[in-house]
């Protein structure tokens, strides 16, 4: 994993794609050490040698999480057409 670009004169993080294309600070112009200039349309090469990670998933409680914040809105879906039901 790559560290985060940090310009010390603005005193902040930046995203690889918020700063500009030659690998300068898009605040104070300001170029940053350990960040390559990005060319564009070209993907950055992997130095490190070695195959990706592979992705994963999301974890099982946070499916569960979904699964149970699908029922209580279908829930209360219902019960929103019972009230308009009895209200109109």
């Amino acid at each position: 994993m790559e560290p985060v670009p940090y310009c010390t004169v603005c005193d902040r993080h930046l995203t690889p794609t918020s700063m500009r294309p030659d690998g300068s600070c898009p605040v104070c112009a300001s170029v940053l050490p350990l960040v390559r200039p990005l060319t564009v349309g070209a993907e950055a090469p992997d130095d490190r040698g070695e195959d990706q990670a592979p992705v994963e998933g999301a974890p099982w409680h946070f499916k569960v999480l979904l699964g149970a914040l699908g029922l209580y809105l279908a829930w209360r879906g219902v019960q929103g057409v019972e009230w308009l039901v009895r209200h109109v």
